[in-house]
């Protein structure tokens, strides 16, 4: 498949209540074991990624480290590959189209944090963002699939109380060109339910861990994409450090 079809593809892999499992990956060789387990489609972990090459999370990396890092990914598959752009590292609209499809991405993820004031920016701005975004998108005669991520729960534990603001983000996000919103951190299930419809039923992302609604229930809310996010990152750390923690004979620093 062309870059372009595969956008497509992906996209039509978006349907609620019908979700698109996402296990988010770091490098080549993890990227192929998710696509020899079955998964139609690929993503990364931002965090995850910078970890890997030694960074942290949260725009610490380089972005030409990034950026090449998802092209070995999308290399190395051949089904759809979408990745987490962060904040869009202060890359202007045209300029990281441009760099995701040299990359061979297919989709995005853009978050609506302020690394460098800190908080969130503000919604306006972020949906004017995004609109730059998909314009310079079908500029190129890229059909790139924007998921809008929505990081009103990062900051409070009161989720019906902070549903509103969620919803108002999201709604602005789809207006402005998303192809699904990303609620990050969203658990409860009254206000999954509540945000899903709030935003009329269009394309959801929920985020598949411990805390979260489990598999069956985000079907049964109608997520339209389940993602594990740092899941599969942090449990293959935890397996290494176990096995390090009991070699025989060495003694940990």
């Amino acid at each position: 498949m062309s870059l372009a079809d595969k956008a497509k593809a992906l996209r039509e892999l978006h349907r609620p209540g019908d979700p698109v499992w996402l296990a988010n990956i770091w490098d080549a060789g993890s990227a192929r074991q998710v696509e020899a387990a079955g998964f139609p489609a690929v993503a990364t972990s931002s965090a995850a990624v910078a970890e890997s090459l030694g960074y942290a999370d949260h725009q610490q990396a380089p972005v030409a480290e990034m950026l090449a890092a998802a092209r070995r990914v999308t290399r190395a598959v051949s089904v759809p590959v979408t990745v987490d752009a962060e904040a869009g590292y202060g890359l202007g609209a045209a300029e990281l189209v441009d760099r995701l499809v040299e990359a061979g991405v297919a989709g995005c993820n853009l978050e609506d944090t302020d690394h460098a004031a800190g908080g969130l920016t503000e919604v306006e701005r972020q949906a004017g963002w995004l609109a730059e975004v998909r314009a310079a998108a079908e500029s190129a005669g890229m059909p790139l699939v924007l998921n809008a991520r929505v990081d009103v729960f990062l900051r409070g534990d009161d989720e019906l109380a902070l549903a509103d603001q969620a919803i108002e983000r999201a709604r602005a996000y789809f207006a402005a060109g998303a192809d699904c919103v990303y609620p990050i951190r969203l658990t409860g299930s009254e206000a999954v339910r509540r945000f899903i419809v709030g935003v009329d039923r269009r394309p959801v992302n929920l985020w598949c861990r411990p805390a979260g609604p489990s598999p069956a229930l985000a079907v049964e809310l109608g997520a339209a994409r389940v993602s594990l996010a740092t899941g599969l990152w942090t449990g293959q750390r935890a397996w290494l450090a176990n096995r390090l923690a009991n070699w025989p004979g060495l003694t940990p620093r």
